[in-house]
């Protein structure tokens, strides 16, 4: 029975990623997220339930569209997997436990967040708003108490502390940027990003989300700058995405990197 759950959730996560995988395309071309039904980018087809199901119909199609054989990127199949595999690796700590829903919910938000970022450089209020609420709710049931193989908050406190935290550091290095070099360095849906973050995983994970996030970002920009022979760092990278990857991270490895590494203090 464990083992037909996990595939439940696996399967579900799937489900989900694939909707989130629309919600990427549609929300930066500014078009519903609900109509008209998923069709080809290239040819407008509907797609058909059999031609949608999550990472499968990718594999038969070959990564091309029925109809006018016009590639599909590979971001669909991986949004699905990835979705997919979170939602288990959730399941296997939580158990069937209706706290599988925000642990769940909030780090689909997460990838969406990330995908959006990358794409546009924007965080919509829309979901990291709604984002720092799930954190809240984390945080008021302590779940970093009951699932301590993860880490997330341990009280409402924690939670409130984690989202002032977040926001605070990020509008101190913003408005200290900005004093300094006289140009914008980074946007307020970073900040609210980080809020979501922290509230989701408590203050104690602020410095740890931002190191890595920071690592993470430097050598992604020193690689740019290699491959695109540029002789400075003078461009925008979407921090967003790096403060995602350290996000997951930190929820499921923290414990590991926080023995390893006791100075990051990873929700301890």
């Amino acid at each position: 029975m464990t083992t037909l759950l996990a595939g439940y959730a696996f399967f579900l996560g799937a489900i989900i990623g694939s909707f989130l995988n629309v919600v990427i395309h549609r929300y930066p071309r500014g078009q519903s997220i609900v109509f008209p039904p998923s069709s080809c980018p290239h040819c407008g087809a509907r797609i058909r339930a059999f031609d949608n199901i999550p990472v499968v119909s990718f594999l038969v199609l070959r990564g091309r569209c029925r109809r006018c054989h016009g590639p599909i990127s590979v971001r669909y199949p991986l949004v699905e997997l990835a979705n997919g595999l979170f939602f288990l690796a959730i399941y296997l700590r939580t158990g069937l436990s209706v706290w599988f829903i925000p642990l769940a919910a909030v780090v689909s938000m997460t990838l969406v967040l990330m995908y959006i970022d990358a794409e546009i450089q924007i965080l919509p209020d829309v979901i990291d708003i709604p984002g720092i609420g799930i954190g809240l709710l984390i945080g008021g049931a302590s779940l970093g108490l009951a699932y301590p193989d993860l880490v997330l908050s341990t009280s409402l406190t924690d939670s409130l502390a984690g989202a002032a935290a977040g926001a605070g550091v990020l509008l101190a290095i913003s408005f200290a940027y900005k004093f300094i070099r006289k140009i914008e360095g980074m946007g307020l849906g970073d900040v609210k990003m980080l809020a979501m973050l922290g509230a989701c995983c408590g203050w104690r994970s602020i410095f740890a989300i931002l190191l890595l996030a920071s690592v993470s970002g430097a050598l992604i920009g020193v690689g740019v700058m290699i491959a695109t022979r540029r002789s400075n760092l003078q461009f925008a990278l979407p921090f967003g995405v790096f403060l995602g990857i350290a996000f997951l991270i930190t929820i499921f490895f923290g414990r590991a990197l926080g023995d390893w590494l006791p100075a990051l203090a990873l929700g301890t």
